[in-house]
This record gives C-alpha cells, sequence and structure tokens, in this order.
C-alpha cells in the first residue's frame, strides 16, 4: 500500500476508551528530506512490520511532527517516529506511550556541535585535525576530538555577547534550537528569545555551510552534519572548527497510542526490533531515518527534553 500524505495539525477530541487488539495499524511518519522518496522508503518498512505482526501496517507521512502528535491523539496514527522534543510532546499531549528510541554511531544519543571560523575568539585549547569514525578529517577544540558524550566546551560558549548573531537550524529543532539556545541562557544568561541575533539556516548542512562561508562567525548543527557538505566543500574540515557540544539528546524514537493494549504495544516493540535485526529490516530502517538500531526508550534522557522544550513553552 503505498503511503499517504494526509495527517495535518487540525486538532481534534480527547483520549478514546481502552482498545481491543488491532486489525490493523497506521504507522505515522514525517519527512526529514524528500518526501516522494520517504513515501516509498516508508512502504517498504511498512511491509516489512505487516509480515512480522500479522496484521495490514498502512504507512502515512504527515507534513509536520505537531500533526502527527495531533493524529496520535485522535486515532488517526497508531505508531508514530518523531524527533526527541517531539516524541514527549506525544506523550503529554496525546497520552502516546515511548517504547523505542534509535541507535546511530553505536549511542542512542547525540548532542549539538556548536562550529566556528573564529578558533581565536572560541577556543580555548589549540585547534587540532582528527579524523572522524566516518573517516573525514576535521578541525577541533576544546577537547571535542577525544570526547564521547556532552556537554564538552561549554566554557567557550560564554565568548558570545548581548546582539551576536547566531545560526540555528530551526525553531523545532532539539540539536538546532533547544539545546543550544539553552546553553546560552544557562551559561551566558543571555535571553536566546531576545537577546542575540537569531538566525535560521534551515537545515543542518546549511548551518555548516554559513560558517564556512563567513556569513555568521558561530552556528550549531548536529554531531557531525559536516559529513553532510564534505563533497560539496572538501576544505569543509580547515573551514569550520568545532568547539563545544551540549549535554546529549535523546535520539529520535517511537511511541505508540496509549490507548492500544498493552499486549499490541510489546508486540510493536518487538517486531520492530526483530525487523531492523534482518538485512532487509536494516536497509529499510537507514533510509527512513538512517536508522542503525533500536533500544528501549530512555524515559530519564526523554524527562531532559521535556525540560528543555518547557523552557520555550514546549
Amino acid at each position: 500500500m503505498a503511503a499517504g500524505v494526509v495527517l495535518t495539525a487540525c486538532g481534534g477530541g480527547g483520549a478514546a476508551a481502552p482498545e481491543g487488539p488491532p486489525e490493523s495499524l497506521v504507522l505515522g511518519l514525517v519527512p526529514s528530506a524528500e518526501v516522494d522518496q520517504l513515501v516509498l522508503d516508508a512502504d517498504q518498512l511498512a511491509e516489512l512490520l505487516s509480515a512480522e505482526l500479522g496484521i495490514p501496517v498502512e504507512p502515512v507521512v504527515s507534513d509536520s511532527y505537531a500533526a502527527l502528535v495531533v493524529a496520535m491523539q485522535t486515532g488517526q496514527a497508531d505508531i508514530g517516529l518523531f524527533g526527541p522534543i517531539a516524541l514527549v510532546q506525544s506523550v503529554d499531549q496525546a497520552g502516546a506511550v515511548p517504547i523505542l528510541q534509535s541507535v546511530r554511531r553505536d549511542s542512542p544519543s547525540y548532542h549539538t556541535q556548536w562550529m566556528t571560523n573564529d578558533p581565536a575568539k572560541y577556543c580555548t585549547t589549540p585547534v587540532v585535525q582528527a579524523t572522524n569514525p566516518e573517516g573525514n578529517t576535521f578541525n577541533y577544540c576544546n577537547g571535542t576530538d577525544t570526547a564521547t558524550a556532552g556537554p564538552v566546551g561549554e566554557d567557550a560558549i560564554g565568548a558570545i555577547a548581548e546582539g551576536d548573531t547566531v545560526m540555528f537550524v530551526d525553531e523545532g529543532s532539539a540539536s538546532g534550537y533547544y539545546y543550544p539556545a539553552t546553553q546560552i541562557q544557562e551559561i551566558t544568561g543571555i535571553d536566546p528569545l531576545t537577546g542575540i541575533d537569531a538566525q535560521f539556516a534551515g537545515g543542518h548542512p546549511n548551518s555548516v555551510l554559513a560558517v564556512a562561508r563567513g556569513d555568521v562567525a558561530v552556528g550549531v548543527s548536529f554531531d557531525d552534519a559536516r559529513n553532510d557538505v564534505f563533497e560539496e566543500d572538501p576544505e569543509i574540515g580547515s573551514k569550520v572548527t568545532v568547539f563545544a557540544w551540549s549535554p546529549e539528546i535523546p535520539n529520535d524514537g517511537v511511541s505508540v497510542r496509549g490507548e492500544l493494549p498493552e499486549e499490541t504495544r510489546t508486540a510493536i516493540a518487538d517486531a520492530m526490533t526483530a525487523v531492523i535485526a534482518t538485512p532487509e529490516g536494516a536497509a529499510a530502517f537507514d533510509a527512513v531515518y538512517s536508522i542503525e538500531g533500536l533500544v528501549p526508550a530512555d524515559l530519564d534522557q526523554l524527562d531532559v527534553a521535556r525540560q528543555v522544550a518547557a523552557n520555550f513553552g514546549g
């Protein structure tokens, strides 16, 4: 069955009563890149999940995380793949139950990287070059070349002054806005909503390129978005220096409607874990969201994400 693009954020009623075992399920996703390709990739993933669960799974591509949260609330979607902030919102606003978190680079979490083209200002240690797990050689300072988890180099964020321009990614992005803006507030005391010139690149690679071009002195992205522009600009490694990391952010994850029976929720988690363990399933999850593995949702990390979102009224 071809994935539809039908879910929009249009509000809805309250939670439904507990249900019996479903005869079919709707899997909701949100585009992170090109919509048409996600539709095709979602179809393949849904087919594999359907075969594992023994009931039809219909993939539906929503137009935003907000719309997918509403879809979970109103029963239009049973399973949702969410970014970390939206995953928390699906729990708090739609009564969903988080069941799984994604694994990438052998970790269920990631962090914001702070980047600059002015290391003299933001590096308190010498700039070093190191080769990352993807085999690309990049510039680092303040311990970001050897660290395994954030936060790292946070003191350097204190060099940001009132009125400075910072290139963020998107106002709905955990690593591209929520977490780094929180760091600015906590470390400098500057209100990130009013005290800096916040710009939004519209994508993590775009933020990297803005720093590389010299459009801004400081930008943020996920770690390590420089990989995504290496072919476009082979000199990115020397143009952009990573000088700090945010605290760890839970990876995107999976939640299911709270009204589904507990045995169904468990079956969905088991099915996803089983599917990704197969070559076909691994390829399908990678194609959808570059997911390399799945582990049980870390509720403590999600609570940190909830607190970060609350600072912005999320």
